[in-house]
């Protein structure tokens, strides 16, 4: 399989696992326990009927929306996700220049490897940083005061992982960074060299925006171990009040899945929340966040931005979450493995298939505008 015979979601999955070492893939394609909420993700569009209108008039697509203060063209935007480098050799790089090209957001982490500021310049299209709560609050001070001075628009404050989901996919292959793999995850290694030869062969891999406070070179710091040592569980509203006191601009929590929490960010001066159980990397179990979009939007919808995150695959997906009131969609796993499978060209061709499918879906919804979306547009079985 090539690239160009890529034209969906799982087309791009398939090129991705034949391309990488099964215990990085299974880092992008696993999730916690039994991965039921993986699952459960993109099952809960599936009892979502869309109901279209015809002989609108329908020549003319904008699809472009306005959120957390950036004007995106198009309601979809590429989530900040970590380790990027490992699944292709550009990284970040070749996932802000795609969507920098599509006129849409991305999101740096703060287990990003490459570093926020290379990224800021290199680019004028919206850009995240998501970051989580260190026990050390000197730490967390420092980061966002490196944001600010790298010109990042908007914060976004990771809420539900203080501690690690547990990914039984990583244990069995002994998935970390430095690695320190299973006797299967090294043959899992060994069978696909490629891939060692490109790691090896280019920029030593990196997380710049921690490696003035993690050595990566002593012990072996697994994904794990950094949310279990450094992370703060003690973490809580007051803590995140003052950092967003201390922001003062553009703040988003992502990982909030109650009413009554969307409430409280409202309350402490947030502008966005993003609905997302991690893609089911975190609590197994947990309720797929489209399914609770309409009441938080019912809640919030009109003091705060309301995102959602998780399962989506197709042009409809976001079509449905538009309709019952999400500001915008953010995408993980969809650009990802069209990185690894192909780096900046692989997330071109990503984004320029959801593209076109919104634009195909708005058509054939009988709308010229993303505010013409609206719940009469849906029916649930």
């Amino acid at each position: 399989m090539r690239l160009r015979d890529c034209h969906n979601f799982h087309d791009f999955r398939r090129l991705a696992r034949r391309r990488l070492p099964g215990p990085i893939f299974d880092y992008i394609d696993g999730a916690a326990d039994d991965e039921v909420t993986h699952r459960r993700n993109t099952a809960s569009f599936e009892r979502c009927d869309l109901v279209p209108n015809v002989l609108r008039g329908v020549e003319h697509i904008d699809m472009s929306v306005t959120v957390l203060g950036q004007k995106l063209a198009m309601p979809i935007y590429c989530s900040p996700t970590a380790l990027q480098r490992l699944f292709h050799h550009t990284g970040e790089r070749a996932v802000a220049a795609a969507a920098a090209k599509y006129g849409t957001m991305f999101g740096v982490s703060s287990l990003g490897t490459v570093s926020l500021e290379e990224l800021r310049k290199a680019h004028d299209t919206p850009q995240v940083y998501q970051f989580y709560y260190h026990r050390d609050r000197s730490l967390n001070r420092a980061m966002m005061q490196r944001a600010k001075e790298a010109g990042v628009q908007v914060m976004m404050l990771t809420v539900d992982s203080i501690t690690g989901g547990n990914r039984e996919r990583d244990k069995r292959t002994g998935f970390s960074i430095p690695f320190r793999l299973t006797l299967a995850g090294m043959y899992q290694f060994g069978i696909k060299p490629a891939w060692g030869i490109n790691y090896l062969t280019h920029e030593r891999f990196k997380l710049p925006q921690l490696d003035q406070h993690v050595d990566m070179g002593s012990g072996a710091l697994s994904i794990s171990k950094y949310f279990t040592e450094m992370l703060d569980p003690s973490m809580n509203w007051d803590d995140v009040a003052e950092m967003v006191r201390l922001w003062n601009g553009q703040f988003c929590l992502k990982g909030v899945m109650s009413v009554a929490d969307a409430r409280r960010a409202v309350e402490i001066g947030c502008t966005g929340i993003v609905l997302s159980n991690h893609g089911g990397r975190q609590l197994d179990g947990s309720r797929a966040p489209f399914d609770q979009l309409a009441e938080i939007v019912d809640a919030v919808g009109d003091r705060i931005d309301v995102i959602m995150d998780g399962g989506i695959q197709r042009g409809t997906h976001v079509l449905k979450a538009l309709s019952l009131g999400a500001k915008a969609v953010g995408v993980g796993r969809y650009y990802l493995y069209p990185l690894a499978a192909a780096g900046q060209a692989g997330v071109e061709r990503a984004l320029d298939l959801m593209r076109s499918e919104l634009e195909r879906g708005m058509k054939l919804m009988g709308c010229t505008a993303i505010n013409q979306l609206s719940r009469e547009n849906l029916r649930f079985r």
